[in-house]
């Protein structure tokens, strides 16, 4: 493999990077916004399994109080 001089690779870093589609700040607000709304969701869901789980080894096992 060919050695790549430090300018020829920040040239073609540049082009590659003058490439890439970047998302607007609007849609990088609503793309944060969704990742939190699925964060939590997802922690509510698993408060309940835990719940229920917790609940259940309780009932057949007669732990806890």
């Amino acid at each position: 493999m060919a050695k790549t001089s430090p300018a020829r690779f920040i040239q073609e870093v540049r082009q590659e990077a003058s490439k890439v589609t970047w998302p607007t700040r609007k849609e990088t607000g609503i793309s944060t916004a969704m990742v939190f709304v699925m964060v939590i969701i997802a922690a509510i869901f698993f408060l309940l399994v835990d719940q229920l789980l917790s609940y259940g080894v309780k009932l057949i096992f007669g732990l806890g109080g």
